[in-house]
């Protein structure tokens, strides 16, 4: 039986960039960086001061002001990233089965922020003080709860937790789940709001994140000699996949096809990758038989590209690996350079941009690449945004835990 083919109708993006697709899209393609000092809380006595905050996001844009107090930013976003491409899908829930129309939105840590006031309260005023709405305003799977309820989605409801893997598993799973026939829409990625005392306090005290405090628009600087660690960014990526025949049934604009998607595990190490890129080379490399296409048809890698010293070296190691005497003619490029690190929502935002970058036949650059590592000697698209022919483009996330994910994305004709 031939396997039903995945389309994309609706990309949402909230992010350091700009909250709306559009805007972000723009700011990727001009080498905008989102990152500059922290807000969001005092951060003046970290070691790390500077992260990717979204700093025109109003939530009471997209939910009731008593629903914005429930629940935790992390959601905020997921509905409003959610909303965007439902819109720009044009689906009509009045007009379709919402039996067969599913929810997939994953979060690597979920309601950081609320936890953290939450215990601040339990400690100054005891047990009683705590919110009714706590559990339900930290828990991941909220996030695809209130989605599916604003839509009256009835079909699968799901949520993974893979850390920086999290939102291309939530994506990859939901293309499988319509290939095999189990939903026609689905509606997939993931959000984040880690930018908190904890959160960046966590990550400095692993000594993961840059801290570049004075130059905070030059620190996230993936594949550059000089890198010195990751930003943490927050927001949300989702998009709306669909059956291809569902989505012509209804005249729905095709924005691109998913055709493949791996996930494997390092077996190595709880935060670094194995000094052979092993996993990531096998995820890319099934990915890429999944869809049945040989590596040579794939013209660019929107790269996991972290900014932190291993992971950039073995990422580029495992794709010289997959792509042999390819490697001349491959584009890669990560947009973390700009966004900053979304951990659980990196890979749905960064599914979106690759599947624009497919639409716009145009490749995002690596922004910050100054100065040339020896160990990393691919064609990143520095600095300046590079018009391209992309058949066929690779998404990669890759989390701490040694999870692997990556999606085969390919632009759409008819």
């Amino acid at each position: 039986m031939d396997k039903r083919r995945v389309v994309v109708t609706g990309i949402g993006i909230v992010s350091a960039l700009g909250t709306g697709t559009d805007k972000s899209w723009e700011n990727l393609l001009a080498g905008a960086s989102g990152t500059s000092t922290i807000t969001l809380f005092d951060a003046g006595e970290y070691p790390v001061r500077i992260a990717a905050e979204v700093k025109d996001f109003n939530p009471e844009d997209h939910m009731e002001k008593k629903e914005v107090r429930k629940f935790d930013r992390f959601i905020h976003f997921a509905l409003a990233a959610s909303s965007f491409a439902v819109e720009q899908s044009g689906l009509d829930f009045d007009h379709v089965d919402r039996e067969r129309i599913g929810v997939y939105i994953g979060s690597g840590i979920g309601g950081f922020r609320t936890i953290e006031e939450e215990h601040t309260r339990l400690l100054s005023h005891g047990p009683r003080r705590i919110s009714p709405f706590f559990i339900p305003a930290t828990i991941i799977n909220m996030a695809s709860g209130l989605v599916s309820i604003r839509y009256g989605a009835k079909g699968p409801n799901s949520a993974a937790v893979t850390a920086c893997s999290t939102s291309s598993h939530c994506i990859g799973d939901s293309f499988k789940i319509i290939q095999r026939g189990d939903a026609d829409v689905m509606i997939a990625g993931g959000s984040e709001a880690a930018i908190t005392p904890m959160g960046i306090g966590g990550f400095a005290a692993m000594k993961a994140i840059s801290a570049r405090n004075d130059d905070p628009q030059r620190a996230s600087r993936p594949f550059d000699k000089e890198r010195d660690g990751f930003v943490v960014g927050e927001g949300a990526g989702t998009l709306v996949l669909e059956e291809l025949e569902h989505a012509r049934r209804r005249g729905a604009a095709i924005l691109g096809e998913v055709v493949g998607y791996a996930m494997t595990a390092d077996a190595y190490h709880i935060t670094a990758p194995p000094p052979d890129g092993d996993g990531a080379k096998r995820a890319m490399e099934i990915a890429i038989r999944d869809a049945g296409i040989t590596p040579d048809m794939v013209d660019y890698v929107n790269a996991h590209g972290t900014s932190t010293p291993l992971n950039d070296k073995l990422e580029t190691l495992a794709i010289k690996r997959v792509f042999g005497d390819h490697i001349r003619h491959l584009l890669v490029s990560s947009t973390k350079s700009m966004t900053g690190h979304l951990l659980g929502a990196a890979g749905g935002l960064e599914c979106a941009v690759t599947a624009l970058a497919l639409r716009h036949q145009v490749i995002p650059p690596t922004i910050n690449y100054e100065f040339p590592d020896p160990e990393c000697d691919l064609d990143y698209v520095p600095n300046e945004a590079r018009k391209a022919t992309i058949r066929y483009a690779l998404s990669n996330s890759f989390g701490f835990g040694g999870t692997n994910a990556v999606l085969l994305f390919k632009h759409y004709a008819e």
